[in-house]
């Protein structure tokens, strides 16, 4: 199937992480520019470039720090000088929080801790779309995709300062669609599950996500990356404003 994406200038971000790298080189397969986000970790970006350009595709390593308003204004305006624009922005990035302490409740939250990951895991996602929005109503054409979790839906105890600021994309997702939809952009959410190596979790944690799936194991960093690529594509035609699971029918535990 031809998706579309030759020549597409995509900016996917948090792409020197798992889900972000297989991303990065799907699109790379398609013939894409990809403009690999990153951080803190030069090296796994330029390295995730250099296989995204092995596998097809043009690529270029651009810093952003979604905790800063300049610097995400900054990168965009990177990937707008190297490509000319971004019609595809998935935004995929994480700023983890501290694994919980046993027991830990929403009301022992710090709140400095919450403030830290909403700007992070939510204020970021939003001014990276708002930067690029516009571009894409003016071609007529793009493609969003915020990456959650089925926590944010199901909830999970001592994860708040995670849930909470992916729980607000979907809300955020669902208006954008609404708005963008008519100008050809559309905008959706990827819940990505429990990834192996996407984050260092407790081996009881990872086995009772296998086991909490329908399918009885989690998902590949390259399933969930061929999901977001369709609906990054010219194939998908008419999905937008929907929550995707791909975690495998997972169900948390109570």
């Amino acid at each position: 199937m031809d998706l579309g994406l030759q020549g597409r200038r995509v900016f996917v971000t948090g792409a020197s992480g798992r889900i972000g790298r297989a991303t990065a080189i799907a699109f790379g397969r398609e013939g894409a520019r990809v403009a690999v986000g990153y951080h803190r970790d030069e090296a796994g970006a330029k390295a995730v470039a250099a296989e995204a350009e092995r596998a097809g595709g043009h690529a270029v390593p651009v810093r952003v720090d979604q905790a800063d308003e300049d610097a995400v204004a900054e990168a965009v305006a990177t990937v707008e000088r190297e490509f000319g624009g971004v019609d595809v922005l998935v935004n995929n990035a994480v700023a983890w929080p501290p694994y919980p302490e046993p027991g830990e409740r929403f009301e022992t939250v710090p709140a400095r801790r919450m403030r830290e990951s909403v700007d992070a895991n939510l204020l970021g996602p939003y001014l990276l779309a708002r930067a690029v929005a516009g571009g894409m109503r003016q071609r007529g054409w793009g493609r969003i995709v915020h990456v959650s979790t089925g926590l944010a839906v199901d909830g999970r105890p001592g994860s708040a300062p995670y849930t909470t600021p992916k729980a607000g994309l979907h809300g955020l997702a669902r208006t954008m669609s609404r708005e963008l939809a008519p100008d050809g952009v559309l905008t959706n959410v990827v819940m990505a599950g429990f990834v192996p190596g996407e984050r260092q979790l407790p081996p009881e944690v990872l086995h009772s996500a296998a086991e909490a799936a329908a399918t009885r194991r989690v998902s590949t960093a390259e399933e969930i990356a061929a999901v977001i690529v369709f609906l990054c594509s010219a194939a998908n035609g008419n999905v937008t404003g929907e929550l995707i699971r791909a975690d495998g029918h997972f169900l948390t535990p109570a």
